[in-house]
């Protein structure tokens, strides 16, 4: 199928390249050099693509056959606000993520490595993009009560600590930052994007294939890395060693997980035609296909450790590394694992448990926080995100807060006031019923 592409207004065209210029001050770079390191694909461009052709019936939910709402006075305030809600977030995210990458772009071991980064960066700015189009291109005040030209104006000010979500307000402490997170939390965006293609909204399902195809190499420029390093470790040329792999899985599975919803929600979604899976079903198929990932990363491990045993043999090693036993001098430290899915979280129906990484229960907290500290990554110990977990969750272990309570009292987008130019900025704060 084709893809017409648009641009934004002049000025909010604009204010997307002042914002680039900002966090992405390399992408003149990459442009200079795309055809070097991407001969075979087309040059970047900074539009809002939608593709032609695609279904025009609303495809799940109470209203399923029906057309699909070509604009927002087709919907009831309440379909509206569920939608602009998925899509600001999306277009958080997008942003979110760039700004998180620049922090440690620099340090990638490679030329290949930081490019491939860059360019997801350059890709995810185009998302943004592609959300702002969808907030600008139609008319959402008398249903939302705020235009679009004022969402843009509050997604564009948003800064590192005020995004939407979770993973995206956590700072990158080193490049293997950037290459899991590429491998776990855009794989999350490819379900959430899959998702969406069957939105009621026409403009969001025929913005989503395209995104879906640049998110297919956002993938690659996580997976790729992962296995050559796994391969470089067996060879004792350390760069990333799995220990260290191992602590930044442990440290992005759980905001992963959490970017799917509570477990227990999801229904309205496909209720109102805008995705067509719940939570809970998309969080077990995306945790299935991680731990195949992790599985084929250990392999990759073995196969250059042991490269004179078959297929048969080296899944049995793997086995019994993954039961704890020692195997052909690999000692099963030396293998990933991914964490259960109820391990340090914050959010659902796991939030603000002591779940272990095997998935036991802690009922100490202190013995609790004794096991973050030795499976989470060093630098992350000392960043505000963790201490305002440990915060909540010493509340929760003395009885003096509920899970729920803990939950809600995370802190909340908000509008800084005042008439200087900064009044549009944004920031996280503590809502004053939860500050006690």
């Amino acid at each position: 199928m084709a893809a017409q592409s648009d641009t934004l207004p002049k000025k909010y065209h604009d204010a997307v390249l002042r914002w680039q210029q900002q966090f992405l001050p390399d992408l003149d770079f990459l442009q200079e050099n795309w055809d070097k390191h991407f001969p075979k694909d087309p040059c970047y461009k900074l539009c809002a693509y939608r593709e032609q052709g695609i279904c025009g019936h609303i495809e799940v939910g109470d209203e399923a056959g029906k057309p699909k709402y070509q604009k927002a006075c087709e919907m009831s305030p309440q379909q509206a606000n569920h939608l602009l809600k998925a899509v600001k977030a999306q277009a958080s995210t997008e942003f979110g993520s760039i700004q998180q990458h620049r922090l440690t772009l620099t340090r990638a071991q490679s030329e290949q490595d930081q490019f491939w980064v860059l360019r997801m960066m350059a890709e995810e700015l185009r998302h943004g993009y592609q959300m702002l189009y969808l907030l600008l291109n139609d008319d959402w005040k008398s249903l939302v009560g705020q235009s679009g030209e004022e969402m843009v104006e509050e997604i564009l000010s948003m800064k590192p600590g005020s995004h939407v979500l979770g993973a995206f307000n956590i700072d990158f402490d080193c490049f293997i930052d950037n290459i899991v997170f590429c491998a776990l939390i855009d794989r999350v965006g490819k379900y959430q994007l899959t998702m969406q293609k069957v939105s009621a909204y026409q403009p969001m399902a025929e913005s989503m294939p395209p995104m879906l195809r640049e998110e297919a190499f956002h993938l690659a420029a996580g997976v790729i890395p992962l296995r050559r390093w796994m391969q470089e470790a067996a060879r004792g040329e350390i760069y990333a060693t799995p220990a260290a792999i191992q602590r930044a899985l442990n440290k992005w599975l759980p905001r992963g997980l959490e970017m799917f919803g509570d477990e227990r929600g999801g229904a309205s979604n496909i209720k109102m035609g805008f995705k067509d899976a719940t939570n809970q079903v998309s969080l077990d198929q995306y945790y299935a296909e991680v731990t195949k990932m992790v599985r084929d990363l250990n392999l990759r491990y073995l196969r250059e450790r042991l490269p004179n045993l078959d297929s048969d043999q080296l899944d049995r090693t793997l086995l019994d590394l993954e039961g704890g036993e020692r195997s052909r001098e690999i000692q099963p430290d030396e293998i990933l694992r991914l964490p259960a899915k109820g391990y340090f979280r914050r959010r659902g129906v796991h939030g603000y448990e002591m779940i272990g990484t095997d998935g036991r229960s802690y009922k100490d907290v202190l013995e609790y926080i004794g096991h973050l500290r030795v499976t989470l990554p060093e630098a992350y110990l000392a960043s505000n995100d963790f201490r305002h977990y440990l915060e909540l969750l010493k509340k929760v272990a003395a009885g003096t807060m509920t899970r729920d309570e803990a939950q809600q009292s995370s802190p909340q987008l908000s509008r800084v006031g005042g008439s200087c130019p900064c009044s549009k900025s944004v920031r996280w704060i503590m809502p004053e019923a939860a500050a006690g």
